[in-house]
C-alpha cells in the first residue's frame, strides 16, 4: 500500500469521525472461558483459541500461553502495524524491519513472596531494528509518530480507568 491509498483509506473515517465524534469511539472486547481441568483461560483470538496459563516460574507447565507473553506480542503487533502505517503515510520506504519487546517481571510480586515487588512488569523496552535509506531525522519522526499513535504502547504509558466485576452466575 502507497500512502495514496491509504490517505484514500483513511480520508472518509478522519471525516466521520470529525463530524461525529462519538462515531470514532468503539468497544473492543476479549472473552475467554476457564478451563475446568487445569488452571487456565481458554481465550478466544479471532478464530482460533488460545490457552492461557500459569508462567513456569510461577508454578505453570510452559505448555500453555503466559499472558504476560501475550500483552508483549500484543505491543509488538501494534507496534509493528503502526510504523508501517506512518512510514507509508511519511512516505519512508521500509525494506525489512523487526520489532521486539521485552518487559522485566518480579515474579514474587504475583506469587505475593514480598510486598515490596510490584505485580506486573517493572519495566518494558520496544525496539525496531529497520532496513532503510531514510535519513536520520525521518526515523525519529517515524518513531516519535508510533510511539503516539500505538494503541497498545500509549494504553500502557498512560494507565486506562480501570474496573473489575465478579458476578456469581
Amino acid at each position: 500500500m502507497d500512502v495514496t491509498a491509504l490517505r484514500a483509506l483513511q480520508a472518509p473515517l478522519k471525516d466521520k469521525y470529525r463530524e461525529a465524534p462519538d462515531a470514532a469511539v468503539i468497544t473492543l472486547k476479549a472473552r475467554g472461558e476457564l478451563d475446568d481441568q487445569h488452571i487456565a483461560c481458554k481465550v478466544e483470538a479471532g478464530r482460533a483459541i488460545a490457552l492461557a496459563g500459569l508462567h513456569p516460574a510461577t508454578g505453570g507447565s510452559g505448555a500453555e500461553l503466559c499472558s504476560g507473553d501475550m500483552l508483549l506480542e500484543a505491543l509488538v503487533a501494534c507496534a509493528g502495524v503502526t510504523l508501517k502505517a506512518v512510514a507509508t503515510a511519511l512516505e519512508i520506504e521500509l525494506k525489512k524491519g523487526t520489532v521486539r519487546a521485552e518487559g522485566d517481571l518480579d515474579f514474587r510480586g504475583t506469587l505475593g513472596v514480598a510486598k515490596d515487588a510490584a505485580v506486573g512488569f517493572k519495566a518494558i523496552r520496544l525496539s525496531f531494528d529497520v532496513e532503510t535509506d531514510a535519513p536520520q531525522e525521518k526515523l525519529d519522526t517515524l518513531l516519535k509518530l508510533t510511539e503516539r499513535y500505538c494503541v497498545v504502547f500509549q494504553t500502557l504509558n498512560v494507565k486506562p480507568e480501570l474496573s473489575a466485576a465478579l458476578t456469581s452466575v
